[in-house]
């Protein structure tokens, strides 16, 4: 265990040195389980070139000012961090170097460190980190670094344990639901049924008399002229607050309150498309379906085109068309939302989980009235964020509540609020086609992809620039409901829908799937089509054949049927190979290989399990879930109608392999969840003979099974 110094000098905002050699690196970017509270201190060490196990971990402060970023989205906070990171640490490691040499008389340049300790190998003089502490804390910052070459790395590239391993297991507070305050009121809120309907009528009378119930009252969370930022998405902006003594008083409190809903004055009844008008109001998904079925065609529009692929197709010996569906998906944190708010007339201190601090502390300011200035925001910990606390609305909730009662307040949502709160993975649509001409060679690729109310497509990703006439269209439809940024945002459809269309033409073709995909790539790398390809087909290349091999693709397996797939997205190259059996006439996963292609990886062990949760949360979401809609209302709003993946039902094994290849990082917490659900849907494929082409794939393929058994 590690002893305190009895002083702390302050080498710049990332890094503090006590006295006897212990040091603080403050971790910027908020923590939602990705682990950067561990990796990103690792490279700040790394160039400071200190011991691991004398440095303890703090979460930074919001300070914008010092820290750059301070966000936790699109798999970012190692990309865009890694020059601040090693600079800070390699800054520090000059500044320290410096005063040695000013102390004991020497060239800087013969200054030398390793794990915290200052030499001079031609006096023989040394001294620890903690006793040059002070003097470097005086050293002006220098303006150039060198940096170590990734060949000298100690701490980069090797396992180390979560910093808050020990505290989460053990039970301590770490998370907003955790958080404590003396006086603290606890609040929760009461929001429409239905997306597109607002308070009528209020009848809190009864509520106002119950134990431990302090107030009762509607409110706005945004003001009605402000103009709301990407971060300040809500359904639901006028809502009922009841605030009491403990969260089981207030639940109760809740249930008793009478409040009559009427539809909104802004709600969407219709839009208009090429001439007739598609019903939107209280939303059924239903409708949903047979809208993106019929009117993705009609609403379409050209995206990029290459080539003359009507020709192709209009020439084609056979065409291949396939449609692919998901539904609206909550994103079902383990933690609900929460937030304590402390607001006074000239201060608002703020304390809970939330992705988008920085973004969060212009809302607040512009809702309270408070200068920038007078806005606290403390992260803790998330259990879980997955894009949903991004939008941090619930935030600005916590404040406005906090102000009407003058007192210190934590709002909790109950798991009914969060799950049909909004802020969903929007529900998509894509169609397929691919024109084979007379010796089957593909001539002509099209997709029109769209969706309620956000399009999945992304035009320039692989396939394109890998066929001579390639066609991308995309369309929306409007909606009431709200949604959001979901794990890999878009990608999370698209990439299955692709890769097991790619299957299909590979079959039609009658090559290998891996075969097919590594033959397109290569047209890409050396003859591309087009000039706005936004990936490198040869880094893609690399990693199907990194899985290729390390699966042992083509060699018979007995019993197992295999499923590959792969995608880039967040700047990051993955394949994944998925083997599958049957046991007692039911489909189980048994192994996944995943190849990624990230860069260089700082902790392999975090990196590892950021693969397999994304590879479990895909097959999860692609089997199981599913957020459906009558009349705005959503038809689940549990966990005992909102079907997640089981212990039992993730793989028996996941292997995961990494490319070496020296570069800067790049995305991690996002790219494995998209080609999982390609790779599962092609295995499903092998075991069962079926193709399965709208999720969730486990009612589909219980029938299948039924079927398949008489």
């Amino acid at each position: 265990m590690l002893v305190m110094p009895d002083e702390w000098f302050e080498i710049n905002g990332f890094i503090k040195i006590g006295n006897n050699g212990v040091v603080t690196i403050m971790s910027p970017n908020p923590e939602i389980g990705q682990n950067v509270k561990t990796s990103m201190p690792m490279i700040v060490a790394e160039e400071l070139d200190t011991d691991w196990k004398n440095v303890v971990v703090e979460q930074a402060p919001l300070n914008t000012d010092i820290f750059t970023r301070q966000l936790a989205g699109g798999s970012q906070s190692i990309r865009q961090s890694w020059p601040g990171l090693r600079m800070a640490g390699g800054a520090a490691r000059q500044m320290l170097r410096t005063a040695a040499a000013e102390a004991w008389q020497v060239p800087v340049e013969e200054v030398t460190t390793e794990a915290g300790m200052l030499r001079h190998a031609a006096s023989g003089q040394s001294a620890g980190y903690g006793e040059m502490a002070s003097a470097a804390a005086a050293v002006p910052v220098p303006e150039e670094v060198e940096l170590k070459d990734a060949a000298d790395f100690k701490i980069i590239g090797t396992s180390r344990k979560n910093v808050d391993g020990h505290k989460i297991v053990t039970g301590q507070p770490l998370y907003g639901l955790d958080y404590q305050r003396e006086g603290m009121l606890i609040a929760m809120i009461v929001h429409a049924p239905a997306f597109g309907m607002q308070i009528k009528t209020l009848d809190d009378a009864a509520v106002r008399a119950m134990p431990g119930i302090q107030d009762v009252f509607t409110f706005k969370t945004y003001a009605d002229d402000y103009e709301p930022a990407w971060c300040d998405i809500s359904a639901f902006t006028e809502m009922v607050a009841v605030v009491g003594n403990s969260t089981w008083e207030v639940m109760q409190a809740k249930r008793a309150l009478r409040v009559e809903w009427e539809p909104q004055p802004d709600l969407i009844e219709a839009v208009s498309t090429g001439g007739q008008q598609i019903p939107v109001g209280l939303e059924n998904t239903a409708a949903h379906r047979a809208h993106m079925e019929a009117l993705g065609a009609p609403l379409a529009r050209v995206t990029r085109r290459d080539g003359d692929p009507e020709a192709a197709f209009r020439d084609a010996a056979q065409v291949i068309e396939r449609s692919y569906s998901a539904p609206f998906l909550a994103h079902n944190c383990m933690e609900p939302m929460n937030f304590f708010a402390h607001v006074t007339a000239d201060k608002a201190e703020l304390v809970g989980p939330i992705q988008t601090p920085e973004f969060m502390e212009r809302s607040v300011s512009a809702r309270l009235g408070l200068p920038l200035e007078q806005i606290d925001i403390q992260m803790t910990r998330m259990g879980g964020g997955f894009g949903r606390r991004l939008y941090g609305h619930f935030l600005v909730e916590a404040a406005v509540i906090s102000q009407q009662v003058n007192a210190p307040v934590k709002l909790i949502y109950s798991r009914e609020d969060d799950m049909t709160f909004g802020t969903y993975r929007p529900a998509y649509y894509a169609t397929y086609r691919a024109a084979l001409d007379a010796a089957g060679n593909l001539i002509g690729f099209h997709v029109r992809a769209g969706g309620i109310p956000e399009s999945p497509l992304f035009s320039n990703r692989f396939p394109a620039g890998a066929v001579d006439n390639y066609l991308a269209e995309d369309w929306t439809i409007d909606s009431n409901i709200s949604v959001g940024a979901f794990r890999a945002p878009r990608s999370n459809f698209i990439a299955g829908a692709e890769q097991a269309f790619l299957d299909e033409v590979a079959e039609a073709m009658g090559k290998d799937p891996i075969a097919l995909r590594l033959e397109m790539l290569e047209r890409a790398r050396t003859n591309p089509v087009g000039e706005r390809n936004d990936y490198d087909a040869a880094r893609y290349a690399g990693v199907l054949e990194l899985v290729r091999d390390q699966s042992e693709w083509g060699e018979d397996q007995p019993g197992v049927h295999r499923g590959v797939s792969a995608y880039f997205c967040h700047n990051s190259y993955v394949a994944q190979v998925l083997d599958m059996v049957l046991e007692n006439n039911r489909p189980v996963i048994q192994n996944v290989h995943c190849a990624i292609d990230c860069g260089i990886v700082v902790n392999p062990d975090a990196a590892i399990n950021l693969a397999e949760g994304g590879i479990v949360d895909g097959i999860g979401h692609a089997m199981y879930s599913a957020l459906t809609f009558q009349d705005g209302v959503p038809q689940q709003n549990n966990y005992d109608t909102y079907r997640l993946i089981r212990h039992s039902e993730a793989p028996k094994s996941i292997a995961v392999h990494f490319v070496d290849n020296g570069i800067d990082p790049t995305g991690l917490g996002e790219p494995p969840y998209p080609p999982i659900i390609g790779a599962l849907a092609n295995a499903i494929y092998r075991a069962t003979g079926q193709r399965i082409y709208e999720q969730p794939f486990a009612p589909q393929l219980e029938v299948f099974m039924r079927e398949a058994t008489g």
